[in-house]
């Protein structure tokens, strides 16, 4: 949820603005203020995600507040409210960084539509800053002399995903990762094989000489799909609570087919199972196989 600070000389709008950012739940405001000089002071004190900031104030106009923390060293994002149509003054404010720009008089449904635009603009810089972070943790650890670096084999690599997913415990992970083991270690380079060929090599793996393969391997598909579902579930409880959360924004595209995610969150808030679905298992596990080579490649 963002966080908010309001600088306006105009108490109505002030208060106006304040009502529709907590009613329409996409934040909080953390302070207001009626002038340039005051919202400075509070903008640096209380450090918002976003500045709602008037561009004609009677001490210290909204451009000049803006350059003024900017130089303080303040990095949220602005936007302008102000009843001037001047273009070469909004052109300014465009200038000096402000993201968009609200017209007076305040209309509702134009300061949500705005507000909805900022916060999507902010997810995706926090995704990108997280994105960038782990790029500079692998930059580190290339920097380090040869022969330091622990590499991490097949199982390990997927070990660690199936974790982030919360499904490690799940007993189909066990035979998935055994499935994608034996897949990289005697079949790279030749196209994915059936999902029957792979239950059939989980199970001969699994199950004792002169079991019964054909019945294993039917357990050891019921095994598969509860895990995989248990990772969809997880993942759409995770983006029902932060739809920007990154294990929901890494996994949940990259691994599942979108509908089943949708339904799968609709589900869960809605607290009433639907129809059973086929959930994509060959879609899950080629991914799984193709992720964990390409982290092996790049080791």
């Amino acid at each position: 949820m963002l966080s908010f600070c309001i600088v306006d000389d105009d108490a109505v709008s002030r208060r106006m603005l304040q009502t529709i950012i907590e009613k329409s739940g996409v934040g909080e405001v953390l302070g207001m203020a009626s002038g340039g000089v005051e919202g400075k002071l509070l903008v640096l004190d209380e450090n918002p995600d976003v500045v709602l900031i008037d561009l004609l104030m009677p001490d210290q106009d909204g451009i000049k507040t803006i350059t003024r923390l900017k130089q303080e060293g303040y990095e949220g994002k602005y936007v302008m409210i102000s009843q001037v149509e001047n273009k070469e003054m909004i052109s300014k404010a465009y200038q000096a960084g402000i993201e968009f720009y609200i017209q007076k008089p305040i209309n509702r449904v134009e300061v949500k539509a705005v507000l909805g635009k900022v916060s999507e603009q902010w997810r995706m810089a926090r995704y990108l800053k997280e994105i960038k972070q782990s790029i500079a943790k692998l930059d580190d650890l290339s920097s380090e002399p040869a022969g330091t670096r622990k590499k991490h084999d097949a199982k390990e690599i997927m070990r660690m995903i199936l974790m982030d997913m919360g499904i490690i415990g799940e007993s189909g992970s066990h035979d998935i990762i055994e499935m994608m083991s034996w897949l990289i270690g005697r079949h790279q380079g030749v196209g994915f094989p059936p999902l029957k060929a792979l239950y059939e090599v989980g199970a001969r793996t699994s199950k004792p000489e002169g079991g019964d393969i054909e019945k294993e391997g039917k357990a050891l598909e019921q095994r598969v799909r509860r895990t995989v579902i248990a990772a969809l579930s997880n993942l759409a409880s995770i983006g029902l609570t932060d739809y920007s959360h990154p294990k929901f924004e890494r996994y949940a595209p990259l691994y599942f087919d979108f509908e089943d995610v949708r339904l799968k969150m609709r589900e869960i808030d809605e607290k009433c199972p639907q129809e059973k679905r086929k959930v994509n298992i060959k879609k899950f596990l080629q991914v799984l196989y193709l992720e964990t080579l390409d982290k092996m490649k790049n080791q």
